[in-house]
């Protein structure tokens, strides 16, 4: 090691001229995860250093439909300084009246006197909270975020009702300290005082909405016991828990979830990095050939020389990872004001530890599993075969030795993926697409060699020297193509692959689902306003279809006798209160696929109706019993048929339904589908909306809008983590491009001598270029397809639809890389004279 150590440091003495694409690539790529890891670990730091903020107090206690009895007010009061009540609930905002009035849908807080326990609401113009609601002239006052009054043409002053109450506008909202808990709203916030609500029909028995209790704890409270102690106390009541420690645990959920698939697409980058890392180490040692036929000669052993490379590529491995740590730490600190603008949640940035090793951890794997593998087949040549230069094509395979530390590296570096992303599914699902779209573009770039080396044998390139030899160029042992499809080739794929799922999203949210999903879906209908309801939409021609339901929620809490999340774990379904309906008899586009619906008139012990996906996924099966607490009632129900339910309508679909006699007396609204073409929607909102006060109506197509622009922010995000993939495969292809500039040179100067233009000889490189950058476009449209269709089939369970507009972007984006790189590396070749060229060769 000694002798290696001596031998490597004076090579390294030249300097890295050999390694600028090696280092590029494992800079940009470590870069890359380190940069999201930390951005992740900066939101998170975030939510855990205002969590209390954020959520508006210590901890929280809500419940569904219902505001807390006496006896849980004492409860929360004795073990609390403060206690603020919030209810929460949409409904709609009305400006003006009759037929020209102007509606907006809205989530409504209701306030108390306490609110905010911590934090600053900020309004425009600036004033309290207090003094904002307090109103003018005896009529309450109401604050609207700007969104929402620049939508219905709201001004501060403005007359607006919410049910049949009237408000004045304050203020327009500019910032709330706890908007994160709420979780995602498909409407602008409006803030109320909650007793200038009464009376005006929002709040009836049955109506939906939630209320929940801010608490402020003496310092130093014990939160998980505390929320033990809760659990126990309110068990069964309904109660949904939360406190400072995770104040927002959907977007830390989502933050955690998107970020780890982000820190995936770099891996992927990585991945790209390393075919150029082994591209640039294999032609590193070419060019070292004679050194290391010398030294075979003079008696160094393959270990030797092995250690020797082995201690060079380190450094320079150390090297480009601590540029790229520097890099991916650095570039967000620089970022941080306008990230933290752009970011909705609280962003704390400081060095973030576990990203930067996690960042390393893949850099080090990453370059030793694709550096192993030439330094192991440069060992086994015998430096007769070196002193003659018979090429890349005659090196020898590896040892089994050397066979087997690549296995060991690729099992270390896949467990690593799964212990940094906790999500082992996801993980082990995107590494298997790394690795077999690397396997498939290698395969197909040693199948494109082939082509071209038989095209060029062939008749129909004959008298066309041109294409003879960008077609032999191709396919000789010194060939570029494998590192510009497999590098190049990656790259597009993942793009390609985002392309089509981002489009697939797209025409499933945009086009499929308007033709199926109602216009409006509205709820909180009284029951003695059903049929009054009923009756005026029937006035409507344009209504091809009404559905009605009765709605209440539920709390499944035990499965069989036993407690549902030790039998069937976390499972959405679980995850709080759901949706219950009941019916006496079968709905008609009701579709049994299991057991049998009770008869009409059925009035004995409960029985349950559950949608038969989400049945197996809990692993129920009939004869099981659910334990329902409805509005603190407990009622046990006997599974008695399994449902088809279809979700992705948008239309009325419950998990779970009972029979009508087990919810006797139980308060409720009920809920409506409207299905309408959009020309009708405004008359019908109009009507409905003068009609019944209370009553909300849910546009669809605006929910839509909504979860099109989070799919804009996802997209941008995953395009741009893509894009270093590419940027990381056009770094391999210049430096393949270079790698091969000497052989162009060579080329370019024979072809001279026997009478080439240099116009010819451009168009021959150029052919070259072009055809392997479709055949990597091509691949990449075919990989990316693939990679589309597994996610929106199998995982997202939508149908996927090919996108022509993206494909097509890809193959020219490769077609134009490949040129414009190829064009680059070909100008000094052609500027050469071929006298120069010759005698150097020679």
């Amino acid at each position: 090691m000694r002798l290696a150590l001596r031998i490597a440091r004076r090579e390294l003495r030249g300097g890295i001229a050999g390694f600028r694409v090696f280092l590029l690539c494992l800079i940009l790529g470590v870069a890359a995860i380190a940069a999201v890891g930390t951005v992740r670990a900066a939101i998170q730091a975030g939510l855990d250093a205002q969590g209390a903020e954020l959520l508006g107090g210590d901890a929280q206690l809500e419940f569904s439909y219902r505001a807390a009895t006496e006896d849980e007010r004492v409860w929360m009061a004795e073990r609390s300084t403060a206690v603020s009540e919030i209810i929460d609930f949409r409904s709609m905002l009305v400006l003006g009246e009759g037929d020209t009035a102007e509606r907006g849908l809205t989530m409504v807080k209701a306030v108390d006197n306490a609110y905010p326990l911590i934090g600053t609401v900020e309004l425009d113009p600036p004033m309290t909270v207090a003094e904002a609601l307090a109103g003018v002239d005896g009529v309450p006052g109401i604050v609207v975020d700007g969104v929402l009054a620049d939508r219905i043409g709201l001004n501060v002053g403005d007359q607006v009702k919410l049910g049949v109450n009237r408000f004045v506008v304050s203020a327009r909202l500019v910032h709330e300290p706890d908007s994160a808990s709420g979780g995602f709203g498909f409407a602008p916030r409006t803030i109320v005082a909650a007793a200038a609500l009464d009376g005006s029909g929002l709040l009836e028995p049955g109506s939906m909405y939630s209320t929940a209790y801010r608490l402020m704890l003496p310092e130093g409270q014990d939160l998980a016991a505390m929320r033990a102690e809760a659990r126990a106390h309110f068990d069964g009541a309904g109660m949904r828990w939360q406190d400072s420690r995770r104040a927002s645990p959907g977007a830390e959920v989502f933050v955690e979830r998107i970020g780890s698939f982000l820190v995936l697409v770099g891996l992927a980058g990585l991945a790209v990095g390393g075919v150029g890392i082994s591209a640039a180490v294999r032609d590193w040692m070419e060019r070292k050939t004679e050194t290391i036929a010398t030294l075979k000669a003079l008696g160094a052993s393959g270990g030797l020389i092995v250690e020797v490379f082995a201690v060079q590529l380190a450094v320079l491995a150390v090297l480009g990872i601590a540029i790229g740590l520097l890099i991916g730490a650095g570039g967000p600190m620089l970022a941080a004001p306008l990230i933290a603008r752009a970011m909705p949640i609280p962003v704390v940035f400081a060095l973030a530890p576990r990203a930067l090793a996690e960042a390393a951890v893949y850099g080090a794997l990453v370059a030793m599993l694709f550096t192993l593998w030439p330094l192991g087949r440069m060992r086994a040549v015998q430096a007769a075969a070196l002193f003659r230069d018979l090429g890349p094509g005659r090196r020898a395979l590896p040892s089994r030795g050397v066979i087997g530390y690549s296995a060991a590296i690729l099992a270390v570096l896949v467990a690593a993926s799964v212990y940094f992303s906790g999500v082992p599914s996801l993980a082990l699902g995107t590494l298997g697409g790394i690795a077999g779209a690397l396997l498939l573009l290698a395969g197909a770039a040693r199948m494109l060699r082939r082509a071209a080396r038989m095209a060029a044998r062939g008749r129909i390139v004959r008298g066309r020297p041109g294409v003879r030899a960008a077609l032999a160029a191709i396919g000789g042992p010194r060939s570029e193509a494998v590192a510009v499809v497999m590098s190049l080739g990656l790259g597009l794929s993942v793009l390609a692959a985002v392309g089509q799922v981002d489009a697939g999203l797209r025409t499933a949210i945009q086009n499929d689902l308007p033709t199926r999903a109602p216009a409006y879906f509205v709820i909180d209908i009284q029951p003695d306003q059903l049929t009054p309801f009923k009756e005026r939409l029937a006035a409507f021609p344009e209504v091809t279809r009404l559905d009605t339901a009765p709605m209440l929620r539920g709390v499944i809490t035990e499965i069989n006798g036993r407690p549902a999340r030790e039998v069937a774990g976390s499972h959405w379904v679980l995850n709080g209160d759901r949706g219950v309906t009941y019916a006496d008899e079968m709905p008609d586009d009701t579709k049994i696929v299991a057991g049998q619906w009770w008869g009409a008139g059925y009035d004995g012990p409960p029985q349950a109706s559950v949608a038969a996906e989400e049945a197996g996924e809990l692993g129920l099966v009939l004869g099981d019993h659910l334990t329902v607490n409805v509005l603190g009632r407990d009622i046990v129900a006997e599974i008695t048929s399994f449902r088809e339910v279809d979700f992705s309508t948008a239309g009325i679909g419950f998990v779970l339904s009972l029979n009508a006699a087990a919810l006797v007396g139980a308060p409720h609204s009920n809920i409506a589908t409207i299905y309408a073409p959009p020309e009708a929607e405004a008359a019908i909102l109009r009507d409905i909306g003068g009609a019944f006060p209370n009553i909300t109506a849910i546009r669809i197509r605006d929910a839509i809008e909504q979860v099109t622009r989070a799919l804009d922010a996802i997209a941008r995000a995953t395009a741009l983590a893509a894009g270093i993939t590419l940027v990381t495969g056009l770094v391999v292809l210049i430096g393949a491009a270079a790698a091969g500039e000497r052989a162009r040179a060579w080329e370019a100067a024979v072809l001279k001598v026997l009478g080439a233009t240099r116009g010819r000889i451009l168009a021959s490189f150029a052919l070259r270029a072009a055809l392997m950058g479709t055949a990597a476009g091509l691949l990449a449209i075919g990989v990316g397809a693939a990679a589309g269709w597994a996610v929106l089939t199998l995982v997202m369970e939508a149908d996927y639809h090919f996108a022509l507009v993206p494909a097509l972007a890809i193959v020219l984006g490769g077609l134009a890389t490949t040129l414009g790189a190829g064009a680059l590396f070909a100008l000094r070749p052609l500027a050469a004279r071929p006298a120069e060229v010759l005698r150097a060769r020679d």
